[in-house]
């Protein structure tokens, strides 16, 4: 009840700023302690920070009706060059429509060619990460007629959850994807199979194929801990670490040959699935599962059947109501989004795992409860590009190693239920979030987060050699401003970015520094000073 009403008391003080400037200086002199506090051990990339949620569809195909699902449809991969990674939503079915009969190139549910997305997606730099997810329906045939979901536990029918052999099956196609889109090309291609057959006159034929090196990240599953799908669909910690440890490597090998994702290829990461709800004490006991079946590796490191851990953050205003239903997307900084980061990361540096943020994001359509706020002349839209663009500032600060935003095109957006108008796209056209990210990575996609000198108006440091770029944002949702002085020692010279819309660049501004110090207005758009 106490963070509830402090909450409340400093939304209400914001607030009352509006539009009234602030001032702050930043230097070595003031930020000494917060940048201590703040430095992150392992290097941050900005450019981590702008992955996308996706499906094959948003690659293959054109939408207006031409429709090829073999053949990169170029308008579209234009897209989805704003980004640097790739969430991709990949169905089992698609893998596995036919118990024991794989296919990716065509996959014979939907006709697919899954090689093309990959070959192209390695070929521009975009990390993939295959999400691996939802049963096929010759396994939902296994659940009784009123219970069956696509997002039921990735078992047969009345398996015990508990033991990681009820999960062979999901174990055995992680094989054979990792086999094929993994770097190993020593794998037995006896173990190696594809389903041979050519469904008509002209179609595809799929191919054994290893080793292709295309794919280095690939996700058990999603949100397994979905209580409000009952018990058909839910995995608590054990349950799930079971279903990871036949998924991570067939249960150290016990499950056969040809299950799991390491005994296919040992350098393919395996990323738990992405938590709805991020409660570090379920990853804790995920790991408390691992101690005792698993055990222990030779150099006394817990052999843990997983190599990230992932969760979903969606910023919203249900903390502040008393039955925790949200009303409305907030702006990350005011929401607890830092903190989590923080419990997260303290846990991923106890066990030496990344954590990644798989799902974050707003709705532009006000009706919804995770809409962004339309802020003064700003639309939803706007406030979208600004707080998605705060949000990656956000982890990066944290220590967060990827982002994936959700997601790339929208479920409908003229929906009122929470997520459907989250897109970054218009159709064949950027919204202004995928214009503020792709601008962002043009400019410093490849600059080090290194610390933060002032928390109000956020100043943050990225590094890139010998450059340097300052990042500011004043970390409210009522349009307000702030003057900032900048202590940029010895130069004579800085540029300011600002984002400007319909095109890839931001605009720049060289302006002459006087003894050191350069003066700028932050405002809760972020802009960007560099020096040499």
């Amino acid at each position: 009840m106490k963070n509830i009403l402090w909450f409340c008391f400093l939304f209400l003080l914001t607030s009352a700023c509006g539009k009234k400037e602030t001032e702050t200086t930043t230097g070595p002199a003031n930020a000494q302690k917060i940048a201590q506090a703040q430095q992150i051990k392992h290097p941050v990339f900005l450019k981590d920070m702008f992955g996308v949620n996706a499906f094959e569809w948003d690659f293959l195909g054109d939408p207006k009706g031409a429709h090829d699902p073999t053949r990169i449809f170029e308008p579209k991969m234009e897209l989805i060059k704003s980004f640097s990674g790739l969430r991709h939503y990949m169905d089992w079915e698609k893998l596995e429509s036919e118990p024991g009969s794989y296919t990716f190139n065509p996959t014979h549910s939907g006709g697919w060619n899954y090689d093309a997305i990959y070959e192209r997606c390695k070929k521009e730099d975009i990390t993939v990460l295959a999400c691996l997810k939802n049963c096929p329906q010759w396994l939902l045939k296994s659940y009784p007629e009123n219970e069956r979901d696509a997002e039921n536990v990735p078992a047969p029918y009345g398996s015990n959850l508990n033991d990681p052999a009820s999960y062979i099956l999901q174990a055995k196609a992680a094989f054979q994807f990792a086999a094929r889109y993994g770097s190993n090309k020593n794998v037995d291609t006896a173990l190696v199979k594809v389903n041979p057959k050519q469904r008509w006159t002209g179609d595809g034929i799929n191919q054994v194929k290893i080793g292709l090196n295309l794919v280095k990240y690939i996700e058990c599953d999603n949100e397994r801990d979905k209580t409000w799908k009952g018990k058909k669909a839910y995995q608590n910690p054990e349950q799930y670490a079971a279903n990871l440890s036949a998924f991570y490597d067939g249960d150290k090998g016990k499950l056969g040959k040809n299950t799991g994702v390491k005994t296919a290829d040992p350098n393919m990461q395996v990323v738990m699935g992405g938590l709805a709800s991020p409660e570090v004490k379920y990853v804790q006991s995920m790991i408390d599962w691992c101690k005792k079946h698993r055990g222990y590796k030779p150099d006394g490191s817990v052999d843990l059947c997983f190599d990230v851990i992932n969760y979903h953050y969606y910023a919203n205003d249900a903390a502040s109501h008393f039955n925790h239903q949200p009303k409305r997307g907030i702006a990350p900084e005011l929401s607890d989004e830092g903190s989590k980061a923080d419990e997260f990361v303290k846990l991923g540096k106890q066990y030496n795992l990344p954590v990644w943020v798989t799902e974050v994001g707003y709705d532009i359509n006000p009706n919804t409860p995770q809409a962004a706020k339309a802020i003064g002349n700003k639309t939803t839209e706007d406030t979208q590009a600004d707080w998605l663009l705060r949000t990656s500032l956000l982890f990066a600060r944290h220590g967060i190693s990827k982002v994936f935003f959700y997601m790339m095109d929208d479920v409908n957006k003229e929906s009122t239920v929470q997520y459907s108008s989250s897109g970054l796209i218009n159709g064949l056209s950027r919204r202004p979030s995928a214009e503020f990210i792709l601008q962002a990575k043009n400019l410093m996609g490849n600059f080090q987060y290194v610390q933060t000198l002032s928390n109000d108006p956020l100043v943050d440091v990225y590094v890139s050699g010998k450059k340097k770029m300052y990042v500011l944002t004043v970390p409210d949702e009522t349009g307000r401003t702030a003057i900032c002085h900048l202590n940029l020692g010895q130069v004579k010279e800085a540029s300011i970015y600002r984002f400007q819309p319909d095109t890839v660049f931001m605009g720049k501004k060289l302006v002459p520094v006087k003894n050191g110090k350069l003066t700028v207005t932050a405002s809760e758009r972020p802009l960007f000073v560099e020096t040499n």
